[in-house]
C-alpha cells in the first residue's frame, strides 16, 4: 500500500490557495486531471451521438467510456448506468416510474437517516399512489441504524425499501446488505443512496444487495450530474415517460434528452484519479479502485481518530458522529455556541465545516438539532494532518472568543 497524501494533494489545484477543506460531503475539490477531461472535450470536433463521422464517434465513445467507468467504481453493469443531471432529479423520475405499479396497501419504507434525496421522492410517490409510507429510526444516541429497526417496517405489501449506505449528516454505514436480504426475503426491491459512500469505501452493488445504486460525482471528483446504477434486467420492465423518437434501448430510455458528454469525460477522468490514489496499485481498473480505496479509508480513519481526539479536548464539545462504522464524517455542535457563528469563524481562519442540516433534515431533528444542525467537518483523501490540526485549533479559537 502505497497512498502518499502530499502526491494526492499536488493534483489538485484549489488546495494552493491554502484552505482547509472539510467540505468535502457537500462536494469534494477538483483534480486537474477532470478539468482538463473537461476542457479537452468541449474544445473537441463533436457531435451528437453516431457512429458515422468522427465527431459522433467521438460523442459516443465518450459515453460507452463513462458508462464502463462508473460500472468499475460501483461495482455493476455498464449497462445499467444512467446518467442524469442530479441524483436527487433521477431519484424522482424512477419514484415516479415504480410508483405507477404502487396501489392502496402497498407500502415503502424509508430511513430517518438518509438524505432527504432518498426519502422525499419515495414519500411523494408513495402519497400519490395511496401506498402508505414506513419509517425505520435511528438510534439518536448511538448514531446506528439497526437492522431490526427496517426488518420491523417489512410486510408482504413492501414493495421498496430506501436506505442510505453512509448517512452524509453522522457517517454511520448502516448494514446495507442485512437489510437488503430483508427487503428481498418479502419481494421488495432495494434502493441504495451511495452518494457519501462512495468517496470513503470500495462500493460493490452486488455484495449490498442493491436492486438501485444513486450517486453525484462531484461528491468524489467529479463534475456535477447524477448517476443511477441497477440491475439492467431491472431496468428492462420500467418504462418512463419519454420522447416518441428517443430509443427505448436501456439505458437510453432513462437518460431524457442529450447528455453533457464534457461532464461524463470528467467523469471518466475522476474514476482514473480514484484508481490512480495509491501509487502501487496494479490490475484492471477495478482492481486499482479497491487497493486505492483501501488506502483511503486507512487514511481517512486515521485522521479521523485525530480530529475526534483533538476535538474531544475542547471544552462543550459534543460529537454526533457515534457509529462503531463509520466515514470520516465528524458532525458537532458547541455548548453554548451558535454552530452557524463558529462556521463562521472557522472560514475567517481559513478553514471550510460548514453548519446546517445538510439535507438530512430528519436526521438532524432525530438529533434533537432542529432545522439549524450542528458544524460537519468532512475528511477527504487530500487532507492531511496539518489540515486536522488547523480546524481543532480554530474551533478551540473561536468557542473561546465567541463565548467571549
Amino acid at each position: 500500500m502505497a497512498f502518499d497524501v502530499q502526491t494526492v494533494r499536488s493534483g489538485f489545484p484549489a488546495l494552493r490557495e491554502g484552505t482547509a477543506h472539510f467540505d468535502g460531503p457537500g462536494g469534494s475539490q477538483t483534480p486537474a486531471s477532470v478539468a482538463e477531461a473537461v476542457a479537452r472535450t468541449m474544445t473537441s470536433s463533436i457531435s451528437n451521438r453516431g457512429r458515422v463521422t468522427a465527431s459522433e464517434r467521438r460523442a459516443d465513445d465518450i459515453v460507452l467510456e463513462a458508462r464502463a467507468a462508473m460500472g468499475d467504481l460501483l461495482g455493476t453493469e455498464a449497462g445499467g448506468v444512467v446518467f442524469g443531471r442530479s441524483m436527487t432529479a433521477l431519484t424522482y423520475d424512477l419514484a415516479r416510474t415504480l410508483a405507477r405499479g404502487w396501489s392502496a396497501g402497498d407500502e415503502v419504507v424509508v430511513t430517518s437517516l438518509d438524505h432527504d434525496a432518498n426519502i422525499r421522492p419515495w414519500v411523494q410517490a408513495a402519497e400519490r399512489a395511496g401506498a402508505t409510507v414506513r419509517w425505520a429510526e435511528f438510534d439518536p444516541a448511538t448514531g446506528e441504524l439497526p437492522v431490526a429497526a427496517v426488518e420491523e417496517q417489512l410486510s408482504e405489501r413492501t414493495r421498496l425499501v430506501a436506505v442510505t449506505g453512509a448517512s452524509n449528516l453522522v457517517g454511520t454505514r448502516p448494514d446495507v446488505p442485512a437489510v437488503a436480504a430483508a427487503a428481498h426475503a418479502v419481494g421488495a426491491l432495494v434502493h441504495v443512496d451511495v452518494v457519501h459512500l462512495v468517496a470513503h469505501a470500495v462500493v460493490d452493488r452486488h455484495a449490498l444487495g442493491a436492486d438501485v445504486l444513486a450517486c453525484s460525482p462531484y461528491k468524489h471528483f467529479g463534475p456535477h450530474l447524477g448517476v443511477q446504477a441497477a440491475d439492467p434486467a431491472l431496468l428492462e420492465t420500467l418504462h418512463p415517460d419519454k420522447l416518441l423518437p428517443s430509443t427505448d434501448q436501456v439505458p437510453e430510455r432513462f437518460e431524457l434528452g442529450t447528455l453533457p458528454y464534457e461532464m461524463l469525460a470528467g467523469t471518466t477522468a475522476a474514476v482514473e484519479a480514484i484508481a490512480a490514489l495509491d501509487l502501487d496499485a496494479i490490475g484492471s481498473r477495478r482492481s486499482r479502485i479497491e487497493t486505492s480505496m483501501a488506502a483511503v479509508e486507512a487514511h481517512e480513519d486515521g485522521l479521523r481518530e485525530r480530529l475526534e481526539a483533538g476535538l474531544r479536548g475542547v471544552d462543550g464539545v459534543v460529537l454526533h458522529s457515534r457509529a462503531a462504522r463509520r466515514t470520516p464524517t465528524v458532525y458537532f455542535a458547541v455548548e453554548g455556541v451558535e454552530s452557524a457563528a463558529l462556521s463562521r469563524h472557522l472560514a475567517e481562519a481559513g478553514v471550510n465545516a460548514p453548519a446546517g442540516h445538510f439535507y438530512a433534515i430528519e436526521a438532524a431533528r432525530r438529533l434533537g438539532l432542529g432545522d439549524t444542525g450542528a458544524v460537519r467537518a468532512g475528511i477527504a483523501p487530500y487532507t492531511d494532518a496539518g489540515d486536522v490540526e488547523r480546524l481543532v485549533d480554530a474551533v478551540a479559537d473561536g468557542v473561546a472568543a465567541l463565548r467571549g
